[in-house]
C-alpha cells in the first residue's frame, strides 16, 4: 500500500471514529442536547480536528442518516429477495420498512430529521448530497420490485415505478409517525390495534397495485 492510500485510509478511519461518537452521543442525550465540543471529546480530538471533517453538528447528524438508509436498503433488498413476485416484494418491502422503524428507532428519527429540512449552510451540501445518494438507492429497490411486478403482470403496468415507490414511501413513513404518537389513543378509542392499522395499509397497497 503505497503512502497515499494508507493517508487516504486512515482519513477513513478518523472520520468514521466521528460518527461513531456523535452516533453514540445523539442516540444516548438527543439531537438537541449534543454538541461539537462534546462529539470532540468523545472523539479525543480536538475540535480543530474535528471541523476538518464536519463543519457543523448538522452534517454529522446527516451522516449518521446515511447509515440509517444504507441498513435500510440492505433491509429491503433482503425482503425482495424472499418472495417471488413483484407485488409480494413491495408488501415484504413494507413489512422491513416497519421492522427498521422498531428496531432502529434511532436511525428512523435521523431519517425524519433530514426529510423535514434543507441544508443550512453551503458547509453541509457534501453531507446532504451523500443522504440524497443513498435515499435514491434506497428508493431505487422500491422501484425495481414495481418494475418486476409490471414485467410478471402482478402489478398493473399503468403505473410509474419511480413514482409509486416515492408515493408508497411518504405514505408509510407518515403512517409510522402517526401510529408512533396516536396508537394508544387509536386502540382505545377505535377498538383497532396496530397490527390492524398496518394489516390494512398492506392492503391498501395491494388493491391499488394489482394487476
Amino acid at each position: 500500500m503505497g503512502i497515499a492510500e494508507r493517508k487516504e485510509r486512515e482519513k477513513q478511519q478518523r472520520r468514521n471514529a466521528i460518527i461513531d461518537a456523535a452516533e453514540r452521543l445523539i442516540f444516548e442525550k438527543g439531537y438537541e442536547n449534543t454538541t461539537m465540543d462534546m462529539v470532540a471529546e468523545e472523539a479525543e480530538l480536538s475540535k480543530g480536528t474535528l471541523y476538518l471533517y464536519f463543519k457543523s453538528k448538522e452534517g454529522l447528524y446527516l451522516a449518521i442518516n446515511a447509515r440509517g438508509m444504507k441498513i435500510l436498503e440492505q433491509m429491503f433488498r433482503d425482503a425482495a429477495r424472499e418472495v417471488t413476485t413483484g407485488l409480494e416484494k413491495i408488501v415484504n418491502i413494507g413489512k422491513a420498512y416497519f421492522k427498521f422503524s422498531q428496531e432502529f428507532h434511532n436511525y428512523f428519527q435521523a431519517m425524519i430529521h433530514y426529510e423535514a429540512k434543507k441544508p443550512d449552510t453551503d458547509m453541509e451540501l457534501p453531507c446532504w448530497d451523500s443522504c440524497e445518494t443513498q435515499g435514491m438507492r434506497t428508493l431505487e429497490v422500491v422501484a425495481r420490485a414495481v418494475e418486476t411486478g409490471i414485467e410478471d403482470g402482478s402489478i398493473r403496468a399503468d403505473v410509474d415505478p419511480m413514482q409509486v415507490a416515492m408515493a408508497l414511501w411518504g405514505h408509510t413513513t407518515g403512517l409510522i409517525q402517526v401510529l408512533a404518537l396516536k396508537v394508544n389513543q387509536l386502540e382505545k378509542f377505535n377498538d383497532v390495534t396496530l397490527e390492524d392499522i398496518i394489516n390494512t395499509s398492506f392492503k391498501m397497497t395491494r388493491n391499488g397495485l394489482a394487476g
